[in-house]
């Protein structure tokens, strides 16, 4: 490529960067140039180097890219990707966009499974199916039940699970929590029952950045005033669908007063909180609980 044309992309990253931090956007170098890569069908490293293809479809394709992202639309939509646990997986605008602090389930659940390889997980509002095909990946013995009322986002997520090859150990349905909606068989028992599911208040997401409050699934982030709405019908029903000394881990809202919420949603489930994990901020995320009351 002549440097010429290096010049020139590096120039046109630059302007679009000048772009999105007008937007308000923190990351906007980097958007900028995850962006370009995509039009170009090149990696990031490419694009830093300058050795990219920048014919009038890359720059269209990037102009267009560009003026979605300005609009404060997620990256990951755009690109059609996000890692997380170290893997690759599809998302898109039916599903919420996996985070860092949900690779705490995982981990969690994965310590679970150390002990009982051949566990029998349920994930409860699956989305792009990232925290149960990381489950599935591994653990290799285990086998997962993956939910979520959202049939678009069972079909990504069954496009993920065979991207990772364990589409034979994850079993994808479509149910409200524990509800079946989707005509075959109730669910059963499980030694293991994760889930992140909605926990925001209602009046909370009008206060969120845009990204989340204008472009991600309502379903998947909204639990009703207190936002502890879908966590009380997963406390509720967990009792029934606990095998043994199984364990549910739920993802939650930072903070004590919601530790403190989901506590005692446990407790009036007939459920004990046995450990609370933080996360990289240092605020209660998860909480891991089992059947019997506190004190028993």
């Amino acid at each position: 490529m002549s440097e010429v044309l290096a010049r020139r992309a590096l120039e046109e990253i630059d302007k679009a960067a000048r772009r999105l931090a007008a937007s308000g956007i923190e990351s906007a170098r980097l958007d900028a140039e995850l962006l370009m890569a995509a039009a170009a069908g090149v990696t990031r490293a490419a694009v830093i180097t300058g050795w990219i293809d920048l014919s009038p479809a890359t720059l269209n394709n990037f102009e267009t890219m560009i003026a979605r992202r300005e609009k404060r639309e997620p990256i990951a939509y755009l690109l059609g990707r996000k890692e997380f646990y170290s893997l690759d997986f599809e998302v898109s605008p039916a599903v919420l966009i996996p985070r860092p602090e949900s690779e705490i389930v995982v981990a969690e659940a994965l310590k679970f499974i150390a002990g009982a390889p051949d566990a029998r997980v349920l994930d409860i509002g699956t989305g792009s199916g990232a925290i149960a095909i990381a489950i599935a990946v591994n653990a290799a013995r285990a086998r997962v039940t993956a939910v979520d009322i959202s049939a678009d986002a069972i079909a990504v997520a069954s496009r993920n699970a065979e991207h990772h090859r364990v589409g034979d150990r994850v079993t994808l349905r479509r149910a409200d929590c524990f509800e079946i909606l989707d005509g075959g068989p109730a669910l059963g028992s499980f030694e293991v029952i994760v889930s992140n599911p909605p926990y925001l208040d209602d009046a909370e997401i009008a206060a969120l950045e845009p990204e989340v409050r204008a472009f991600e699934p309502r379903v998947a982030i909204s639990a009703g005033a207190g936002g502890l709405d879908i966590l009380r019908r997963i406390a509720a029903g967990a009792p029934r669908h606990l095998a043994g000394d199984g364990e549910l881990i739920v993802e939650v809202a930072a903070g004590d007063a919601t530790k403190a919420a989901v506590a005692k949603l446990f407790e009036e489930a007939g459920l004990r909180a046995v450990s609370v994990i933080n996360d990289f901020a240092g605020h209660p995320r998860v909480m891991r609980a089992r059947r019997g009351r506190a004190g028993a």
